[in-house]
């Protein structure tokens, strides 16, 4: 044929050819059975003769051809093109190859951060340089003229000089603010979420998640404007007392509910800021002179407000427009105000029979549990003098009119607001 190629006149290009492709493969109608490889991949597949029917010359491997050079002299007659092709298969055969070279870093995150416990992390505020705080706080309300008069005969006993200093560290703790690059600030913020919702690993800094807990958005730093960080030393040590935790949990359960729900994490927030008022206005004072401590007495404080808030919340199917009505005490049930308002009324003016119900409702607790034996938590709170590890109650007695009381808190709502007056931390 006239268009047909002869091998012989490009035989200076082919002089290994015969060596390196032997046998020739056998050729029928025009199509080869050879399924010659490139880079590794299958290229041909009975491949047509596509130029001047030359049969025999293209079922000639095409990695011969090209080591041979032929490609380029039969680039006129439209031979394949492999160049680019291989380029880009080597250059993904590299990043491939890149890939495989990264080996998983052991990260210091994927080990789960250990849990801490209330009293280590309160000796790290012990421990720690708050003068610039300490300068700040206002551990008691300014009151003048017959205010201060009445205040200084008729109201509260002064705490004992020997703790003051105590109480002005929980008014400093409650300046501090959530610092990422504090290891135990860190530690705090990953115990509350695993005691809560029972994990082990620990969840990013920042997310939805949060909420999950009840915090209002993805980041609990910007709930804690009221508090400080004793809003979270509060809530650690909620879940961290091998005693508090079962009531932690089950108000944390309660806060999930369908229909009674109410964000935990921020109502425990409440609580504290409840507590440190009632404090600031020396209600405590009696207690934390009896027991000789101030932390102590204001944990346990703060507990029993929330048991308050729990048992008013659940036995009167309150839901979260109630909340303002249930906390204040006052008004119509429209907002969380209210509810805050209702048992901070009631905790200042009934201090001590508020933790009194706490006593009794964790001595009804241990005997509904029966005998138990050692915690088998081995990051529960330990007993310490200076913070109260052993529970003195504030009355005595306990009849069948004390536990009605402690389940119906029915007209408290209409206690005079005679308080409104008074200086309150917000």
């Amino acid at each position: 044929m006239e268009g047909d190629i002869s091998v012989e006149s490009h035989t200076e290009g082919l002089t290994c050819l015969s060596h390196e492709c032997k046998p020739f493969e056998e050729v029928t109608n025009g199509h080869s059975i050879h399924k010659p490889a490139t880079n590794g991949l299958p290229v041909g597949h009975r491949v047509k003769e596509q130029t001047n029917g030359n049969a025999s010359l293209r079922s000639l491997p095409i990695s011969a051809l090209k080591q041979n050079g032929l490609l380029q002299t039969l680039a006129a007659g439209g031979a394949p093109i492999v160049a680019e092709e291989s380029s880009e298969l080597e250059k993904a055969r590299e990043e491939w190859e890149a890939v495989e070279s990264v080996q998983p870093a052991a990260s210091e995150e994927s080990v789960p951060t250990p849990l801490i416990s209330f009293n280590e992390a309160l000796q790290y505020f012990q421990t720690t340089d708050l003068g610039e705080h300490l300068r700040n706080i206002q551990p008691t309300v300014r009151r003048t003229g017959l205010a201060a008069i009445t205040h200084f005969f008729f109201g509260p006993p002064r705490l004992h000089r020997e703790l003051l200093e105590e109480r002005d560290l929980v008014f400093a703790i409650a300046q501090c603010s959530l610092d990422n690059s504090q290891v135990v600030h860190m530690r705090v913020l990953q115990t509350i979420y695993k005691r809560l919702v029972g994990g082990r690993l620990d969840c990013a800094r920042y997310g939805d998640h949060w909420e999950n807990i009840g915090f209002q958005g993805t980041d609990p730093a910007t709930d804690l404007r009221g508090t400080g960080f004793l809003g979270l030393m509060h809530t650690l040590y909620f879940v961290m007392d091998p005693e508090t935790l079962p009531l932690a949990r089950d108000i944390f359960k309660l806060s999930q509910h369908p229909t009674q729900n109410f964000p935990f994490s921020v109502m425990s927030i409440n609580m504290t800021r409840i507590a440190l008022q009632v404090l600031r206005e020396e209600a405590l004072s009696k207690e934390c002179n009896r027991r000789q401590q101030v932390v102590g007495v204001l944990n346990e404080f703060y507990v029993a407000t929330y048991l308050h808030l729990f048992q008013l919340w659940k036995t009167q199917q309150k839901t979260i427009s109630d909340s303002g009505y249930v906390l204040k005490g006052t008004g119509h049930c429209t907002t969380t105000a209210d509810v805050e308002h209702k048992v901070e009324l009631f905790a200042k003016k009934n201090p001590k029979q508020m933790m009194r119900r706490l006593e009794v409702f964790l001595k009804e607790q241990r005997a509904s549990a029966g005998p138990r034996g050692p915690s088998p938590d081995p990051q529960g709170q330990q007993g310490s003098p200076s913070l109260g590890g052993a529970r003195t109650g504030s009355g005595s007695g306990s009849g069948q009119g004390s536990k009605e009381k402690q389940m119906h808190f029915t007209g408290v709502c209409e206690l005079p607001p005679d308080m409104e007056g008074e200086a309150r931390l917000i």
